[in-house]
């Protein structure tokens, strides 16, 4: 999902031959929406609506299971905290 334009997704889907769909985020809505919002740009900046860099952990049902992310985009939560939340998700 990003902000991009719908006709950008289209182009970049097509050439790179994906499978699955590219969803554009109008007006940041689900970045917000998730608490995930970039706030080092303000609306209007060509970088608007950038989410903080990190994994979503969205469960079969649809429902988040978890959230990884963290402001600035140097860092990345680590992918063995990813695994071991996750894996605690299955068990339950």
């Amino acid at each position: 999902m990003t902000y991009d334009d719908q006709a950008i997704l289209s182009e970049f889907q097509a050439d790179k031959k994906l499978g699955y769909p590219l969803l554009q985020d109008v007006d940041a809505a689900h970045v917000k929406a998730y608490g995930v919002l970039n706030t080092d740009y303000e609306p209007g900046h060509m970088a608007y609506g950038i989410p903080d860099p990190g994994i979503l952990y969205i469960k079969a049902d649809g429902t988040v299971g978890a959230k990884f992310a963290v402001p600035g985009y140097r860092e990345r939560p680590p992918f063995e905290d990813v695994f071991r939340i996750i894996s605690e998700h299955k068990t339950k």
